[in-house]
Parts: structure tokens; sequence; C-alpha cells
């Protein structure tokens, strides 16, 4: 069942996932959510916003695919999701903002329709879309089938505005497909404040200990009974006088001194599972710039906000899927917890990023990648549509960590990274260079090595869509050897697709295990910088 996807995710979701075959969705639909709403509420007639923000690449504009979308969902069998998009429409007219909900909606119906009756969904947003996203979960879940709002702290402070609050949270969505979803309790461990205030008895072997009344809840006449010379409330007890008597043989009992009051009941710390898990998650750390599991990846959550989604809402076996699966944290949760999964993006950077990640992280695991490039044919097709999406493919064919720290446009000449520890000590690195062209020469080889000096490092890879020439694989052998302890390497390889298909690999020593870990530091820059 493990499937990544290349592509749109509402064609995969129509074409490659049966009716009620998912038990966990999660999503965090891609958003500018650093824009600010004279960008986001601009109308596609109206004047140039006064701000000079630069919106992200993967910002929904109004157009042709979204008036087919707002189409689709008016004549859809969803009453209630075309009568909502039908208002947003008149009240936000044909801008941003409207083209993402247009395009929300026609992708959470089929959401809707993969998910077993069991099921459960988490839409992660934050306030810039949120009551919009909220009100179309609404209709198309029903409103009696939205179970919480999950706020998430996920900065602890946030200065970007100068009138008005810090912006330090995001809502989560939890929405159920019927009335009885999967659900495993999860508790967190009590504050120290909490075991101080509330754990305020002591045995004598130092076991912290609360009480709880024995009362009744309701009029019980038939556990109306003295135990000890102790009287019970007018309720009556909680428990028959047999249950009282055991926890008594157990030391469970606590009396108050003198015959003034009523039995209670101990409650030991260390039996105690915890706190039940409330909607303030404030227990999960961002993703920082030093944290290891940081990938560079503008949207990337904590892998443990993930796994607890998913520990909550599956169990074992149970199917998980992102639909905007990004650098795949739900991906990477749903392999470690034992769930089946599918994850889906429409940029070849992200399946290449969650292609190396899983390897790093679960080597010799099995999944199926459907919608990129299987042959020559297929290969060039994609360098044809986009040059892009056809160099962060081609990087994931060397197991490189794709280089995504420049705009689109500014070419580098890097466009991948391979760590590798030639001594099994310090880590190197080998550039990655791709040409997706129908023609390469001997300057494109010549370039490349001056990256790698550039750059420090200690071999370059020269990938090409075209056959290398004669002169180029000269003046690659011109370039020399890297040289180590237990063997040399070229400096500069070329490697064709087709050797590439073939089963060819760069020579490279000791490739490090850890490279993604690495790739934040020196491969990607801030969020501005990445191109998507």
């Amino acid at each position: 069942m493990n499937r990544l996807y290349y592509g749109d995710n509402l064609t995969v979701l129509r074409g490659c996932v049966e009716d009620e075959s998912l038990n966990l969705i999660y999503l965090d639909p891609p958003f500018n959510s650093q824009a600010t709403y004279n960008v986001l509420f601009k109308s596609t007639a109206g004047e140039e916003s006064r701000a000079q923000i630069e919106a992200f690449e993967d910002t929904w504009h109004w157009g042709d695919e979204a008036e087919l979308a707002f189409d689709g969902v008016m004549t859809g069998q969803n009453a209630d999701a075309a009568e909502l998009l039908r208002a947003f429409r008149s009240f936000l007219k044909e801008n941003d903002m409207m083209a993402y909900l247009a395009m929300m909606a026609p992708r959470l119906l089929e959401l809707h329709r993969v998910l077993k009756p069991t099921g459960s969904l988490y839409l992660h947003c934050d306030p810039t879309a949120s009551h919009y996203l909220k009100l179309l979960m609404d209709a198309t879940f029903g409103v009696r089938n939205f179970r919480n709002e999950i706020i998430w702290k996920r900065t602890s402070s946030h200065g970007n505005v100068s009138v008005g609050y810090g912006d330090v949270t995001d809502s989560i969505f939890f929405y159920s497909r019927a009335e009885t979803p999967t659900w495993n309790q999860i508790y967190i461990p009590y504050s120290q404040k909490h075991i101080d205030t509330k754990f305020t008895y002591k045995e004598p072997d130092g076991r912290l200990f609360t009480t709880s009344d024995l009362r009744n809840p309701g009029v019980r006449p038939n556990l109306t009974y003295d135990y000890k010379g102790y009287k019970p409330h007018p309720n009556g007890w909680a428990v028959s006088r047999e249950k009282m008597e055991q926890y008594d043989r157990e030391g469970r009992l606590w009396f108050p001194p003198d015959k003034k009051g009523r039995i209670r009941l101990k409650r030991y710390l260390d039996e105690q599972p915890g706190q039940k898990l409330q909607t303030l998650w404030d227990d999960i750390s961002p993703i920082n710039s030093q944290a290891q599991e940081r990938l560079g990846y503008p949207t990337q959550k904590p892998q443990t906000l993930l796994e607890r989604i998913i520990s909550v809402s599956s169990n074992e076996g149970d199917v998980v899927c992102d639909p905007f699966c990004g650098c795949g944290t739900a991906v990477h949760a749903a392999q470690k917890l034992k769930r089946e999964w599918i994850g889906i993006d429409i940029t070849h950077l992200a399946i290449s990023l969650i292609e190396k990640r899983l390897k790093d992280a679960f080597p010799g695991i099995k999944y199926e990648v459907h919608g990129t490039p299987k042959d020559l044919e297929g290969a060039r097709a994609l360098a044809a549509q986009d040059k892009y999406q056809f160099q962060w493919w081609a990087v994931s064919l060397v197991n490189a960590v794709p280089f995504a720290g420049k705009k689109k446009g500014a070419d580098t000449g890097i466009d991948g990274l391979i760590y590798f520890k030639p001594e099994g000590k310090i880590t190197e690195k080998a550039i990655v260079s791709v040409k997706g062209g129908d023609h390469v020469n001997v300057a494109m080889v010549r370039d490349l090595a001056h990256v790698v000096d550039r750059e420090n490092a200690k071999i370059g890879v020269f990938i090409t869509l075209a056959d290398s020439t004669g002169p180029m694989r000269t003046e690659a052998v011109k370039a020399g050897f890297y040289e180590t302890l237990y063997g040399k390497y070229p400096k500069i390889q070329i490697l064709t697709i087709r050797e590439l298909f073939e089963g060819k690999q760069p020579n490279i020593p000791l490739v490090d295990a850890s490279a993604f870990k690495k790739a934040p530091k020196e491969a990607t820059g801030d969020q501005d910088d990445l191109p998507f």
C-alpha cells in the first residue's frame, strides 16, 4: 500500500484511491500565510499592493483552473458545499483567497469520499484562511462530525507586526467521517506545578498521592452504611462494602483524623497515566534552525506532532494519507508507527526529499513511486515540461540532497549535494549538476569543475539527459582525482540518465547516511529563498 505520487492530488485521488479506503488523512494545504491581507484579497483587476511583498510561487491565483474547480463544485452532489462556495464568491470576489477555496473544495469532497466510516481527517492551517476552511469542512463533513479545533503553539514569540498581537499558533481542525472514529486516548505527563499542588500526601516509603471523595453522585440507599465509625455522604458511598474492604486491605483508604470528615480514596502519582490530552498543544516544540530533523522546507512540521495525531486516530496497519505531503513528515511518522501510507505532492522536489528521507531513516524500505519517469521517453517529457522538476527528479536518482537554496532562475551550478565520509570521520561533499537539454558540451563540464573548487567540494557529478561526448569525457579526466587513504576517485564524473536507469551510480566513498540532516546548514536558505 505504501505509495508516493507525483502529481495533482485531485487527479490522484480520483484515479488511484478507492472509496472508503483510508483510515486517517492529515493535510497542511499550502498557502501564502506570510503575505498581508491586502495581497491576499487584491482583485485581479485591482491596484498593486503598496506593500512590495513577493508571494510564494505556490499561491493559487484566480484563473481558468480556479473557475473550472468552482464550476465542478456547483454541478456536484454536495449542495451545501456548492451554496457555501457561491456565498464565498459573492463576498470575496475573484481573488487569490477565493481561488484557494475553489481549489480546496473539490479536494475536500474527494477526501471525504475516500475516508472510511471510522476514519478521521486533520486539517492544519493558520489564521489567514482557517475561518473559511472551517466552514468548508462543515459543509463537506457535516457540522456534527466536527470534533475539535486543536491549537498548536508553533513558536514562542513573533514580532512581525507593528500593530496587533504576535501570531504564535496554528489551528488543526479534527473531523470524523461518522460518529465513532478510531480513538486511542493519549495522556501527557503532569507538570511539576500540578504535582506539587495536587499530590501533597506522602507515604512512609515516599510514594506521593492525592485523594478523591467516595460519595455517590446520586442517591443510593443500598450503598449507605457506616464503615469503621465513619458516616457516608447522604447520597451513599460510591462503592459497595466489599469494595471498601478491599481498598482498606490494600491500604488505599485515607481516614481523616478524629473521625472528622469522610473516608477518601488514595490515588498514587506513580499509578496515574497523566493528564488527558486537551485541545491546547503547547508541549511540542517547533522546528528551529538547529533542530536535527530540520530539512529547510518552509512548512515542515515537527515529527512528534504527526506522531501524536497518527497514534490517537489510527492503529497499526491502518492507512494514513497526506495529499500535500511536502517534505514527508506525515509519511515518515506513519512508517515509524507501522502504518501503511500514501503521500501525494505536485513537485519532484518534494518527492525527491521524501525518498531521500525514507531511505536514510528506514534502510531497505519498500514503497512504490508513481508519476515519475520510468524510461528515457518519460525523462525527456519531464525535461520538456519543466526543467526544475526534471532537475529535482534527476538528483533523486543518485540519492543526493536536492539543493533548494536559490530561487528559480538563479543558477549556481548546484542542483544537489551528496555528503560522504571518505575516511569514516570528516564529512565531505560532492556537487551534483543536472542538464536536461538536448545538447551538452565541454564548457559545462569545465564549469562544474569550477563550482567544485569554489564550494570546496571534493567531487562533481554531472548528470545529463543527452549522451556525453568524447571531448566532455576527456575534460572530466583532465580534472584529476580526489585521493584518499583508501583509493582514488575521479574528481568529475559524468553520468547519463540512460546509465542511471541501468543502475550505474557515482563512484563516491562511504556516503554519509546522516546526510539529510546536514542539508539545511548548507543546501538551503531561508524560506523566502526556496523555489516553491
